[in-house]
C-alpha cells in the first residue's frame, strides 16, 4: 500500500461524544479516561490493549487509533447499536504527524508489526485490507488473519485536533438527526453500507 491508496482515515465514536471532540479533539484512551464520555470499545479488546506497548514507544492506550478501512470486524460487532454511532472522517495528513505509528493489523494482535510512516505502509497488503469480505469458511486460520488485517491502524500520540475532521457518516436517519443536534460544525452524511445495513 502507498499514500495514494489512502483517501481518508476513520474514527468510530458515540454520537454523544461529538461536542467534546469539537472542543478538545479526539483523545487517546488514556486522556479520554479523564473526561466524561461514552466508550464504544469492547472490554476484552481494551484489556489486551492495556497490556500492549509499542516497541521503542509508548503504551498503546496513549495513542488515538484510526482505521484505514472502517468497514471492518470492529464496526461489524458494534452494528446492533449503529444508530448511536458515527464514523469521523479524518484527514489522511495526520499520518505524517510526529510520533505516528502504523500497525499492519489490529494493534492488540500477537502478530502485529509496528512501523513508522512511510515504511509501515509497505507492510500492508491493500487488496487484503480493502477487501469487501474477510470471511474464509474453508480456512479459519486465514479468516482470523484477514479479520485482524482489516483492522490495521494509524496510531496518533495523545490527540488529534478537531481541525483534522473532514466530516462524518451516520448509519441512518435517526443517527443523522442525533448527530445534527450535537454539532453545527461537522458535516454528516448517511452511509448505511459502512455500518453493514
Amino acid at each position: 500500500m502507498d499514500y495514494d491508496d489512502i483517501k481518508e482515515l476513520y474514527y468510530i465514536t458515540h454520537i454523544d461524544n461529538i461536542p467534546s471532540i469539537i472542543t478538545d479533539g479526539i483523545l487517546s484512551h488514556k486522556r479520554a479516561s479523564k473526561h466524561q464520555h461514552i466508550s464504544v470499545a469492547l472490554e476484552e479488546v481494551q484489556a489486551r490493549r492495556a497490556r500492549k506497548r509499542i516497541p521503542g514507544g509508548r503504551p498503546l492506550h496513549e495513542y488515538v487509533n484510526l482505521y484505514f478501512d472502517v468497514r471492518n470486524p470492529m464496526l461489524f460487532l458494534l452494528r446492533p447499536g449503529h444508530a448511536g454511532l458515527c464514523i469521523l472522517r479524518i484527514d489522511r495528513e495526520v499520518i505524517e504527524l510526529p510520533g505516528v505509528v502504523l500497525a499492519d493489523r489490529n494493534a492488540s494482535s500477537d502478530y502485529v508489526r509496528f512501523s513508522k510512516y512511510p515504511d509501515g505502509l509497505g507492510l500492508i497488503d491493500k487488496d487484503v485490507l480493502f477487501a469487501q469480505y474477510w470471511t474464509h469458511p474453508e480456512d479459519p486460520i486465514s479468516e482470523m488473519e484477514h479479520k485482524s488485517i482489516k483492522c490495521a491502524e494509524v496510531l496518533v500520540p495523545d490527540m488529534i485536533d478537531a481541525s483534522s475532521i473532514l466530516g462524518a457518516y451516520a448509519s441512518c436517519a435517526e443517527g443523522y438527526d442525533s448527530f445534527q443536534k450535537k454539532n453545527n460544525t461537522i458535516s454528516v452524511k448517511i452511509n448505511g453500507y459502512l455500518f453493514f445495513l
